[in-house]
């Protein structure tokens, strides 16, 4: 079932004469790189079917059938659907077991991601090497650039729409910190592991690790953030009227991080990703990820990074530690102050540079999404086919790609 505003999509009409179109519109020039890179992709229907994506001497080709694909992919025509309109996502798919791989590999369909995107919606690929981050007049811009709630409105807002994402320093009190310090220990102890509520790893003492908590707005120092006029007069910088992420399944409406060092299992370290790269694109972003930090933001205590105006275009998930991944921007916060993102920014959060620390990076979360955006037809948040697991962990999705694999 599709959310309301999206079209149903005939399979073997879409291929045969809307695809084509979309391609000749300049989609097909967006991906073609990418597609002679990767290899030719194939999607066959549960209830019959099956289109060849390839790249060709002066574009991308649509054949009939999947004999000649590398990497070859089944699902239904309501998963098929909901990829072509942003609805779903390759690791989505995977994690729910609703994509089978017939042929090739498993995660090759993750990497074609951007251009898939590209192919049916015009989603450019990302280049973070042609990518210069420049003010308002056209004058370079340090992309690790701080603000204060005093600064002037345009230029931070200029900052997150080019770069994709804002620091703010000083936005909370001594006070205020002390409280949701408080209020993160409290959902630490009242944690589980199998609650479906938390994110749990094992470190290399074998010790369980909480990684995270999806309950925050149940503590009162976390349940009005989304209302503070600080905080909505910096979702205000936006270009689009976005409003507070009502809980859903297993998210309550806010999420708090703890960074632990030495982890060996779960993920607590995550690689570059997109916020909405396990669904829900279309339906919520423009998408906006507030920061609160209980704990010093930096290298030793577990950085995030940026990769700046990522979100203007697609990229491939990859490994922080990869020797092919992006450096990307480490920001870096005290207690007090906020940092904003784009969903659709590329960011990875890496281990803790240092493991002797007795505090690593705590930060309190709360989504912003797109203002009057159709319901969807889930039941559940998109996050919630992650903890599928007894023990709580979030298994890494090299792992699951590889189980649905052909053997």
């Amino acid at each position: 079932m599709l959310p309301a505003g999206f079209d149903e999509l005939d399979f073997e009409q879409f291929h045969s004469e809307e695809l084509p179109r979309r391609l000749a519109s300049g989609n097909g020039e967006l991906a073609l790189e990418e597609a002679r890179r990767l290899g030719p992709v194939a999607f066959r229907m549960t209830e019959g079917g099956a289109y060849t994506y390839r790249a060709g001497a002066s574009g991308i080709e649509v054949v009939p059938g999947d004999e000649t694909a590398r990497n070859v992919y089944e699902l239904s025509r309501e998963s098929w659907q909901a990829v072509v309109h942003e609805l779903e996502t390759a690791p989505g798919l995977l994690y729910a077991g609703k994509v089978k791989c017939l042929r090739g590999k498993a995660l090759r369909l993750v990497f074609w991601e951007p251009g898939l995107r590209a192919i049916y919606n015009g989603r450019p690929l990302f280049d973070p090497d042609t990518f210069e981050l420049t003010d308002r007049h056209g004058a370079p811009l340090d992309p690790a650039t701080a603000f204060t709630l005093e600064d002037d409105r345009e230029d931070m807002a200029h900052f997150l729409r080019s770069a994709g994402y804002l620091v703010v320093k000083n936005v909370f009190d001594e006070k205020e910190v002390a409280s949701f310090q408080q209020a993160a220990e409290e959902l630490r102890s009242a944690a589980v592991p199998g609650d479906r509520k938390s994110w749990w790893g094992k470190n290399a003492g074998g010790e369980e690790v909480l990684c995270r908590v999806t309950t925050a707005r149940t503590a009162s120092a976390f349940q009005d953030l989304y209302r503070d006029p600080r905080l909505t007069g910096l979702i205000d910088l936006s270009d689009t009227e976005l409003k507070a992420r009502a809980g859903t399944g297993t998210y309550e409406g806010g999420t708090v991080i703890y960074k632990n060092p030495d982890m060996v299992e779960g993920l607590s370290n995550l690689p570059w990703h997109r916020d909405c790269g396990m669904g829900g694109h279309s339906l919520n972003c423009p998408l906006i990820i507030l920061s609160a930090f209980v704990t010093p933001l930096n290298a030793d205590t577990g950085e995030l990074r940026m990769l700046p105006g990522s979100w203007q275009g697609s990229c491939p998930p990859i490994d922080a530690d990869s020797p092919h991944a992006p450096a990307g921007v480490a920001l870096a916060a005290e207690p007090g102050d906020v940092s904003l993102h784009y969903g659709d920014t590329m960011h990875a959060a890496p281990p803790p540079r240092r493991g002797d620390l007795g505090t690593y990076r705590i930060s309190a979360l709360t989504a912003f999404s797109r203002a009057g955006a159709p319901a969807s037809p889930r039941k559940g948040a998109y996050n919630d086919v992650l903890l599928g697991r007894d023990d709580g962990q979030v298994e890494h999705l090299a792992d699951v790609a590889e189980r649905s694999s052909p053997s």
